[in-house]
């Protein structure tokens, strides 16, 4: 079993640039860090490397031993960790969906692993995202999600063209406004539903409202709005299968 001391190894320089978008794009490879998110990352067979303190043992063909220095650098977690993987990004397939979430404009990678967990909670089929939406693999996501990225199908792309073809589709489309639109108890359920949530300080665009079948907002008391991603979880769970 391979072990790494020196900071200046070529694959911990390599491992250690997945913090970064740009590399997690040319590579097609990212980092998940600790025991759950690795046997979830296991479960969906898309890990490369499993990065180990030798604190514990793994069934896998290819563990890597480093220092305890090594593993600062790799790491992102506040506290101190005994384990990561090297998991290769997974190809994004699907099957007569009839819940389906849309993300248009999400900044903050909390919310969108926050609105992930959320989607696989209440058995959404897929999550299309616009191309400026944070990034699905960055390591805040990914510990928000709690391992739920490895569980569902993340699109990303124009998302008109997303609205187009669901409408094709014979999907209802529901956005969000705090204006125009319904309150979410009187919106009806119906057999194929796509739900659309915007950025977090200017909702969804004027041309995606236009292009949904419905705007519903939620009814409360005291607050004009709620963080997207709680306001995801509620009406997720309202409309899930």
């Amino acid at each position: 079993m391979e072990k790494i001391k020196s900071l200046q190894n070529s694959r911990i320089k390599a491992w250690a640039s997945l913090h970064q978008k740009k590399y997690r794009d040319e590579s097609g490879l990212f980092l998940v860090e600790g025991d759950h998110l690795i046997e979830e990352a296991l479960k969906a067979n898309c890990v490369e490397t499993i990065i180990s303190d030798g604190s514990k043992d793994f069934d896998f063909k290819d563990v890597v031993i480093v220092s305890e220095e090594v593993m600062k650098k790799l790491s992102k977690n506040v506290s101190s960790i005994s384990c990561m993987a090297v998991c290769k990004k997974m190809e994004a397939t699907i099957q007569e969906p009839t819940r389906i979430v849309l993300l248009e404009n999400v900044q903050d990678p909390g919310n969108l692993g926050t609105i992930i967990r959320s989607a696989v909670a209440f058995r959404f089929d897929a999550i299309y995202l616009s191309e400026d939406c944070c990034d699905t693999y960055n390591e805040k996501t990914i510990r928000s999600s709690q391992g739920a990225i490895f569980s569902i199908p993340i699109f990303r792309g124009n998302i008109k063209d997303y609205l187009y073809a669901l409408k094709k589709e014979g999907f209802y489309l529901v956005g969000t406004d705090l204006q125009e639109s319904h309150p979410l108890g009187k919106v009806e359920k119906k057999e194929k539903m796509a739900f659309i949530f915007g950025n977090e300080g200017s909702g969804l665009s004027e041309e995606c409202k236009k292009s949904t079948d419905e705007n519903i907002r939620i009814e409360m008391q005291g607050f004009e709005s709620l963080n997207v991603a709680v306001a995801a979880g509620i009406i997720l769970y309202q409309f899930q299968k």
